[in-house]
């Protein structure tokens, strides 16, 4: 199957401009509020309380950086029929009061939770916060309905609880909301997946005997930041004897003559993330390469061509051969190998196919689905292996990949 199979999806510039229709970032926030607000009120829940980065994004509209991941420092708060409520980073809540207008001013607030434990709940902010949430709530009229939450630090959830506060799994509504992708947002996705497009050009321009695979994993950050992008999340690079099986990770390996090599690509671009990986060989290949290579790209292949709405994430799991049939005792072992997971501002959002989760527990396709499918081959050779995986959009057509970089076959860099 070609990647190029079906209408383009647009990746406009990354300018704004007066002479074309690109992104628009207003229609964007207005869209996922809206989106958030609806699967609130289909839950049974009063509110939602997020400290997860990605839903703060997804309801305020606001970002402070890729420093905030994994600090649990900032939280949001959508009560039913009331406007979000967003405490930040100390000044970062003056910098919104300033500069993100579609937040009310006082509904930007500085907010401290002890950064994971580094200040003691002894020092009382959790116990502050709770109350200040709390106090939010009965203004909305909420506070005698659950609350959800998506993550949370236990002494968070322990005061929210001893305040009376029914505490309630909130993620899931949240991932209800954020599955379908509005054009806005499968622009920005489109987009980010180019930026990785040109980013493998550099690659295999790159790609010679001597090179060491963390040499090519700073040439991919500093591409993609000249691009624009705002978080290298993770460059993945695999080669030689390393390949199988699999390690998700990098080393100071040395490439060599006739390895088989493969990335894995992930970053953002306003937030909408990558995971796009690629499998070379160096200079030539082999007949276990090659065969690997094509199995793999046989498997994704069906997959893709499966994709339209109403199918089950059933249906396709059942396509990828089973663990058994590659080297691994049980789906356990061999997960994220045969696999597909949706994009957004997350690297893993709904639906997440294979054989693990999905056979049993299935989701129908819906157009406005973004996901990436990914397939792995291990080679006869022992230790070469082959890794292929395409970013969908799932229309009323059907699929349209938007990872564009030549894939149909084992692709060798610079060969002799």
């Amino acid at each position: 199957m070609s990647s190029t199979t079906g209408p383009l999806v647009p990746a406009p510039g990354r300018m704004g401009v007066d002479f074309e229709q690109r992104v628009d970032f207003g229609r964007l926030r207005d869209h996922r509020l809206s989106r958030a607000r609806a699967a609130l009120d289909a839950s049974e829940l009063g509110a939602l309380l997020v400290f997860d980065i990605n839903n703060i994004r997804y309801i305020t509209s606001t970002m402070i950086g890729e420093w905030a991941r994994d600090k649990m420092a900032r939280y949001a708060l959508l009560p039913r029929e009331a406007e979000p409520v967003l405490w930040d980073f100390g000044s970062a809540a003056r910098h919104h009061q300033l500069y993100a207008p579609w937040l009310r001013m006082e509904n930007s607030r500085a907010g401290m939770l002890g950064l994971r434990g580094s200040v003691a709940p002894e020092a009382g902010l959790f116990e502050r916060a709770a109350r200040e949430i709390k106090g939010v709530l009965e203004d909305a009229g909420v506070a005698h309905l659950p609350v959800g939450v998506d993550v949370v630090e236990p002494p968070m959830l322990f005061e929210l609880q001893r305040l009376g506060l029914d505490v309630r799994d909130g993620q899931q509504v949240m991932l209800d909301a954020r599955q379908i992708k509005s054009a806005d947002e499968i622009a920005l996705l489109s987009t980010a997946a180019a930026m990785v497009d040109g980013t493998y050009q550099t690659i295999v321009d790159a790609l010679k005997p001597g090179i060491r695979e963390n040499e090519v994993v700073a040439l991919a950050n500093k591409r993609l930041y000249d691009m624009g992008s705002d978080d290298v999340e993770a460059v993945n690079a695999v080669s030689g004897e390393r390949c199988s099986p699999h390690p998700h990770n990098f080393t100071d390996r040395i490439i060599r003559p006739g390895d088989q090599v493969y990335f894995d690509i992930i970053q953002s671009f306003n937030g909408y993330r990558t995971c796009y990986y690629r499998t070379f060989a160096v200079g030539r290949s082999t007949p276990a390469q090659r065969d690997a290579y094509k199995r793999a790209r046989e498997w994704i292949d069906i997959a893709i061509s499966t994709v339209k709405p109403g199918v089950g994430t059933d249906e396709i799991a059942r396509l990828w051969p089973r663990a058994e049939d590659f080297g691994f005792e049980d789906e356990m072992s061999a997960f994220g190998l045969q696999f597909g997971h949706g994009l957004g501002l997350a690297l893993h959002e709904r639906p997440i196919i294979s054989r693990l989760n999905s056979l049993e527990n299935p989701v129908e396709l819906q157009a406005g689905m973004v996901f990436a499918l990914e397939t792995y081959c291990p080679a006869s050779d022992g230790y070469s292996a082959a890794r292929i995986e395409e970013e969908v959009v799932v229309t009323e057509d059907g699929p349209r990949v938007i990872t564009l970089f030549p894939a149909e076959e084992l692709f060798v860099a610079n060969p002799y």
